[in-house]
C-alpha cells in the first residue's frame, strides 16, 4: 500500500523551514560583500526592487508548482505539462541545487571551523592591531590543508544527515523552528552589540544613505542576481517544500513573509558587519575575505577595550553562520532525498544515506581543489571555483527564467489562478499581479542579470 505523504504540521513551520531555506551564508557572508562592492544604500534599494519584481514571483512560481504537483521538484513539472521542454524543468534546478550543496558544506565547514576557533580564543590571539596578516595565513593554511576542512565538512554534513532522517515534521520543521528563532535572537543581540562600536556611525552612513553616483548598470544587474540567489530560488528547495504544504496555505502571503524575513537578514548582517569594519578601519570592498580574513580583526579591533565583548561577538557571528548555513543546506539536501525516496521507492533513511556518501565524497573533491589537488584547472578555475561558476551563474538563472516562461506563458492562466487562490478563498488581484510578473517583467529581468554577470552587457 501507498503510504500518505509527508507534509508539514504548521503555518508557522513552513514559514520557518522555507525561511530557513533562503536564509543563508548568502545573506550574511555575500550580501554585505556586494553592497560594500557597490555603493551602501543605492544597492540595497535596487535589491528590494528586484526581490518585489521578481524574488516574490519567482517564490510563488517554484510555491505553485510543488504544491500543485505533490511531488519530488524533479517530477513536479511533468504534472502540468507532457511536453519534454517543460517536463524537464525540474531536472535543472534539482541537479543544480544538488551540485551546489557538495561544496556549500565545504564552506559550511569553514564556518564551523571559525565557531570553534572563536570559542578557544585562538581568532582573538592572533589580533595585531592595523595588521590582518596572521588571520590571512591562519585562513590560507586552513583552507589549502588535506584534513581539516574535511573532518569539520564531514561533521556538517552529518549534522544534516540525521536532521534529513528524523523527516519532514521530527527533523526539517521541528528544528527550523528552533534554529530560526535562534538565528533571530543571535542577530539582534549581535546588532545592539555592534551599534556600541566607535565607528557605528559611519558604518550605518555607509548602509543607508544611497550613494547613486556609484550605481553602474553592472551593481543593477549584481543586485537582481543577489536578491535571485539570496531567496534560495530556483534550486529545487522552495518547490520541494511547497510539496509539503496543505491546500490552505496562501503561498502569495508565505511568499512575502519569507521575502521580507531574507531581505530583513541581510539588512541586519549589514548593520552588524559594517560597523565593526568602519571601525577597525578596513576597507568594506574587502570582498569574499571579509568573513574569515577582515571581520575577525575587526571585532578585536572594535572592541579593544573590551576583550571579553570582542570574543564574544566572534563567537556569536561565527554561531549565526552556522545556524544559517544548517538551514539552507538541510533544504538542499531534502531536494535529492526527496527525489530518490519518491523514485525508486526506497526507505528515506537509505535515500539519505546514498545522498550523504555522494555529497562526502563531491564535497571531498572540491575542498581538495583548494589546496592538494589545486593544480587541476578547468576553463581557468579550480573544481571549487567551477562548480559554483556553472551552478550559480548558468545553471540557476537559466533555471529561472523557464520556470518563469513556463508559468507564465505555458500554464494555463486558469490554473494557476485557481491554485493561488486557494480555488477562490482568496482574493483573485494579488494572484493576477504575479502572474503579469512573471509573463512580462521576470523573464527579462533575469535574462539580463544573467547576461551581465557573464559580461555579455
Amino acid at each position: 500500500m501507498k503510504s500518505e505523504r509527508a507534509s508539514f504540521g504548521s503555518k508557522f513551520g513552513i514559514i520557518m523551514a522555507a525561511a530557513g531555506s533562503a536564509v543563508g551564508l548568502g545573506n550574511i557572508w555575500r550580501f554585505p560583500v556586494e553592497t560594500g562592492n557597490n555603493g551602501g544604500a543605492a544597492f540595497i534599494l535596487i535589491y528590494i526592487l528586484a526581490i518585489a519584481l521578481l524574488g516574490v514571483p519567482l517564490m510563488v512560481a517554484e510555491f505553485f508548482v510543488g504544491r500543485h504537483a505533490h511531488t519530488n521538484a524533479a517530477h513536479a513539472y511533468r504534472k502540468l505539462s507532457s511536453h519534454p521542454l517543460w517536463s524537464n524543468i525540474g531536472f535543472i534546478g534539482a541537479f543544480g541545487g544538488s551540485l551546489i550543496l557538495c561544496y556549500y558544506v565545504v564552506v559550511a565547514g569553514w564556518v564551523l571551523k571559525y565557531m570553534f576557533l572563536s570559542i578557544d580564543g585562538t581568532l582573538g590571539a592572533l589580533f595585531t592591531p592595523g595588521d590582518a596578516s596572521g588571520y590571512e595565513s591562519l585562513f590560507g593554511t586552513f583552507v589549502s590543508s588535506t584534513w581539516s576542512p574535511l573532518i569539520y565538512m564531514a561533521a556538517f554534513v552529518l549534522m544534516c544527515h540525521f536532521a534529513i532522517t528524523a523527516g519532514v515534521r521530527r527533523g526539517i520543521e521541528k528544528l527550523s523552528k528552533i534554529f530560526m528563532p535562534a538565528l533571530f535572537v543571535i542577530l539582534v543581540v549581535l546588532v545592539v552589540l555592534s551599534l556600541f562600536a566607535p565607528g557605528a556611525q559611519e558604518g550605518l552612513s555607509f548602509l543607508f544613505h544611497p550613494d547613486f553616483s556609484k550605481l553602474t548598470t553592472r551593481s543593477v544587474l549584481l543586485a537582481i542576481a543577489q536578491a535571485f540567489f539570496s531567496l534560495s530560488l530556483c534550486m529545487g528547495c522552495l518547490c520541494t517544500y511547497a510539496s509539503y504544504f496543505g491546500k490552505d496555505v496562501n503561498i502569495i502571503r508565505s511568499a512575502a513573509n519569507i521575502s521580507i524575513i531574507d531581505t530583513m537578514v541581510a539588512i541586519m548582517s549589514g548593520l552588524i558587519i559594517f560597523p565593526a569594519v568602519f571601525s577597525a578601519g578596513i576597507d568594506p570592498q574587502s570582498g569574499p575575505s571579509l568573513a574569515f580574513i577582515a571581520l575577525p580583526g575587526a571585532f578585536c579591533e572594535a572592541f579593544s577595550g573590551v576583550p571579553m565583548l570582542a570574543s564574544l561577538i566572534s563567537i556569536l557571528f561565527y554561531a549565526l553562520l552556522v545556524l544559517a548555513a544548517l538551514t539552507s543546506a538541510i533544504s538542499l539536501y531534502e531536494v535529492p532525498t526527496a527525489y530518490i525516496h519518491e523514485t525508486w521507492h526506497i526507505r528515506r533513511r537509505y535515500a539519505a544515506m546514498l545522498v550523504t556518501v555522494v555529497c562526502l565524497l563531491l564535497g571531498t573533491v572540491c575542498s581538495l581543489s583548494m589546496g592538494l589537488w589545486g593544480d587541476v584547472q578547468l576553463f581557468g578555475k579550480n573544481i571549487f571555483d567551477l562548480l559554483d561558476y556553472f551552478c550559480t551563474t548558468i545553471m540557476m538563472p537559466l533555471s529561472g527564467v523557464f520556470i518563469a516562461l513556463f508559468v507564465g506563458w505555458v500554464v494555463k492562466r486558469s490554473v494557476f489562478i485557481d491554485d493561488v487562490t486557494n480555488e477562490h478563498a482568496l482574493r483573485p488581484g494579488p494572484a493576477k499581479l504575479i502572474w503579469w510578473l512573471l509573463r512580462w517583467v521576470a523573464p527579462v529581468l533575469l535574462l539580463a542579470a544573467f547576461l551581465g554577470v557573464l559580461g555579455v552587457i
